[in-house]
């Protein structure tokens, strides 16, 4: 099955579908190891992995395409991509569109800043008529081939304007076609709330650990009636927090011995990443 078909299924369940931020694709391996049915290819982390940099808007639609791709490639569930800005104008988005569903993802977003973009939960956003991201979006949804490709309608409003103009720049994606929406940056309770009453379309959910918006656990979400929601950040976080550590502890010991305990094992890891799967590949093409 299609991994698109995939996502389509999981959204017409009802259930709130939960994915984890990953940042390269053997995060995203661990997550889906973990037994979570979705991944969401974080634009932060893909920034802070392939260049060490903030999400400021320095990744090209090239960069992020294969960085997407080789994600995709990692996992059997369906991925969940940021796609920025689309990287341009409505011409521009349509051939994102068209290089994102070449990777195997399931589902992009498209957001309304300005280009170059930055991280949503930043100050100092700027964002394009409401009109132009709507017509970003009939072409997101004119562009795709495959049917079951999610189209998610990210609006970063609320910071500049307020939530009336974030859920009126919502209502008009999904009059160009959007299949969900993603208001991002909600600053309370009631504001989430507000998000999910007044549209009815499927909403996804941004949390963020110290970000704008309060964080929610996923039964606190499903009980207010979101569809999806990622916690982008959280592995992000733990795994340069662990890496600062590692190099810590060995710039002041001069060794890793006091680590051992908090580490996989070589057997582990190499578990982990499939060894097992290319050896028997190896053994299956050998010249005899």
């Amino acid at each position: 099955m299609k991994r698109t078909t995939q996502f389509r299924q999981l959204l017409a369940t009802g259930r709130l579908i939960v994915a984890p931020g990953a940042f390269n694709p053997l995060s995203a391996k661990i997550i889906e190891q973990a037994g979570f049915p979705t991944v969401y290819m974080t634009g932060y982390g893909a920034s802070a992995d392939l260049l060490g940099a903030p999400d400021y808007g320095l990744l090209t639609l090239t960069e992020m395409a294969n960085h997407a791709s080789r994600m995709a490639q990692a996992v059997n569930v369906p991925v969940i991509a940021d796609g920025d800005t689309g990287y341009g104008n409505a011409i521009n988005v349509r051939r994102t569109i068209q290089e994102y569903e070449k990777t195997g993802v399931a589902a992009i977003h498209i957001e309304d800043q300005i280009m170059p973009k930055r991280c949503g939960h930043m100050e100092g956003k700027q964002v394009i008529d409401a009109k132009e991201f709507a017509k970003k979006i009939e072409a997101a949804v004119d562009a795709r081939t495959d049917p079951d490709f999610v189209i998610i309608a990210r609006t970063d409003s609320r910071a500049v304007y307020d939530l009336d103009e974030a859920l009126n720049r919502a209502k008009m994606a999904v009059a160009a076609g959007a299949d969900m929406i993603f208001v991002e940056a909600p600053r309370s309770v009631d504001e989430l709330k507000r998000v999910r009453d007044e549209l009815d379309v499927p909403i996804m959910a941004n949390m963020i650990e110290h970000g704008k918006t309060p964080l929610l656990s996923v039964q606190e979400l499903e009980e207010m009636g979101y569809n999806f929601v990622i916690y982008p950040l959280a592995t992000l976080y733990m795994a340069a927090r662990a890496i600062q550590e590692a190099a810590q502890e060995l710039k002041k010991t001069g060794t890793t011995a006091g680590l051992i305990d908090k580490m996989l094992t070589f057997h582990q890891f190499n578990t982990l990443v499939g060894l097992e799967d290319f050896r028997a590949l190896e053994a299956k093409y050998q010249v005899r």
